[in-house]
């Protein structure tokens, strides 16, 4: 999986069936059929479902994009689910002049999104490259099938997480509108069914066959991930199928990682150039694979990396010198203090490098840059620069062992999109609602295997707000702050929890509750598929 995807299909037969234009360039080119007279590269179409997460395009970062009209670099697919989830949220904010970036800071987005659009085209055509394989290859073998079975499923979670109703179909026909109770029966029917056929759960590296392709616990994981978040899709909440899922992912051979090495804690271990090749690969239960030669991309690990650093940052314990271990430093995500107070109540973190930050904290998680920042503040919000507020420098591309990655600027940390300790905190939370919002025994447990992971002190016990705050401490900067935020109902809505410039004002206000879900691309809304209440 990890090489360079080139001329793997024949763009005039991917024409995009869900409104969305094709790859050739001609906006008003008619679809090929693609049961005419096509020769397919079986092997080039599967991996082309599983490229379209990790690349922006069949010719790599500085290729061709997949979609037309969108820049390769600004719609891939890690790229637009982090901006939604992150700068949408209390953990992160940005002050560069992008179209859209304000919106999402501020809580102000609506149908003329740019980047919202980006991110719905990048799902759907996603689903139309696995709609493809499934009506030309499903009878090649069983277990790739079952695989982009799984690729397709994942892609519609984050089209109905994000859009609500969304278009659905599982051909290349046009598709109808789906509403989200049916789009989580049909999730949950579909992973139920798919997760027979994928091969056993089993704990890679990237020398070992079949790493980065999915597996059963791949399907156990979203479908913990699906019931976790069953309230807020159907109004029917699944804690004790959510617990299930989590545990079954809990007792697989994936595994926290737990070792250290040269100086980097196991929790850096997992933002690493060569977390695929460590004990840290043992925690990535779905790796999305970045390789600085053969897997290019602006849009996946290269953009946590360099939107996250300035020159004058310095992440490397064993080099003072080095920045982040690319090229790269683009200084534009930073911070919110709301997310440094998770680590420092007072909000009194020191101005230190993040190797000594997380010392200050008492906590590995806590990798902050305060070096040069008079405060945690982002006084001027969306206006500001860089050095108005923290950093964080969670993401590098150094390697445990002192080595260079493989090109100086595209790095080689794969982005793990599953990881087992989102496992752990399923379990704990979910066995805490099932107990009145108090956390068990066993959840306790789950929870403080993960602080003990990050040398952080135990607790006696958790409540719900403390479990929140967990998710934030272990998963903050991973493109999922939103989804736990609203499941918490402390999102959008009259929820009074608000975090500085939420809404677009300093200290924060109650957002509109119809912003839970994203408001369909005006040019999408056609057909059977109608706008989103609000919008």
């Amino acid at each position: 999986m990890k090489r360079y995807i080139k001329n793997i299909i024949p763009a005039a037969a991917l024409a995009l069936t869900f409104g969305m234009t094709s790859c050739t360039g001609d906006l008003d080119v008619e679809p090929i059929d693609p049961n005419l007279s096509l020769n397919y590269d079986i092997q080039g179409l599967f991996n082309k479902c599983y490229a379209n997460i990790a690349l922006a395009g069949n010719g790599g970062a500085n290729g061709d994009c997949d979609i037309d009209g969108l820049d390769g670099g600004t719609t891939g697919f890690v790229r637009q689910m982090w901006n939604s989830n992150e700068l949408t949220t209390d953990e992160a904010i940005c002050h560069w002049g992008d179209d859209g970036i304000q919106s999402f800071c501020y809580n102000t987005y609506d149908a003329s999104h740019p980047m919202l659009n980006g991110y719905y085209a990048r799902l759907t055509t996603g689903i139309s490259y696995c709609n493809h394989y499934l009506e030309v290859a499903s009878s090649h073998d069983a277990t790739m099938t079952a695989e982009i079975r799984f690729i397709r499923a994942l892609h519609y979670y984050m089209l109905m997480d994000a859009y609500g109703n969304i278009p659905f179909a599982t051909t290349l026909t046009q598709p109808a509108r789906m509403t989200r109770a049916e789009a989580y029966t049909w999730l949950e029917t579909e992973l139920l069914d798919l997760v027979n056929g994928l091969a056993d759960a089993k704990a890679k590296k990237s020398s070992d066959a079949n790493y980065g392709r999915v597996d059963k616990a791949a399907a156990w994981m979203l479908l913990s991930r699906l019931y976790l978040n069953a309230e807020v899709y159907t109004g029917t909440p699944q804690w004790g199928k959510a617990a299930q899922y989590a545990k079954m992912v809990m007792d697989s051979p994936y595994k926290l990682n737990t070792k250290s090495v040269n100086g980097w804690s196991a929790y850096q271990m997992l933002f690493m150039g060569d977390n695929g090749e460590t004990d840290a690969a043992y925690e990535g239960v779905f790796p999305i694979l970045q390789d600085g030669l053969k897997t290019t991309s602006w849009g996946t690990s290269l953009y946590l990396i360099a939107s996250t650093y300035d020159a004058d940052m310095h992440s490397n314990p064993n080099d003072p010198i080095a920045t982040n271990g690319t090229d790269q430093v683009w200084g534009g995500n930073k911070a919110r203090p709301d997310l440094i107070k998770k680590f420092f109540a007072d909000g009194n973190a020191p101005q230190v490098n993040s190797y000594n930050m997380t010392e200050a904290a008492g906590d590995d998680r806590a990798l902050f840059d305060g070096v040069g920042r008079e405060s945690i503040e982002n006084t001027k919000g969306y206006l500001g620069d860089f050095k108005d507020g923290y950093a964080v420098a969670k993401f590098t591309n150094f390697k445990t062992d002192g080595t260079a990655g493989h090109d100086a600027t595209f790095p080689d940390m794969d982005f793990f999109f599953f990881r087992v300790a989102e496992a752990y905190l399923t379990y704990a939370e979910a066995t805490a609602r099932e107990n009145g919002g108090t956390a068990t025994a066993e959840g306790i447990k789950a929870i403080n295997d993960l602080r003990t992971r990050a040398n952080a002190a135990t607790k006696a016990g958790f409540s719900m707000n403390d479990i929140l705050d967990e998710w934030s401490r272990e998963f903050y900067f991973e493109g999922r702050r939103r989804v736990d935020l609203i499941r918490h109902g402390k999102y959008a809505g009259n929820t009074n929890y608000n975090w500085q410039w939420k809404g677009g004002v300093k200290e924060g206000r109650n957002i509109e509750d119809y912003k839970i879900i994203f408001a369909i691309p005006a040019a999408q809304v056609k057909g059977e598929i109608t706008q989103n209440d609000g919008y």
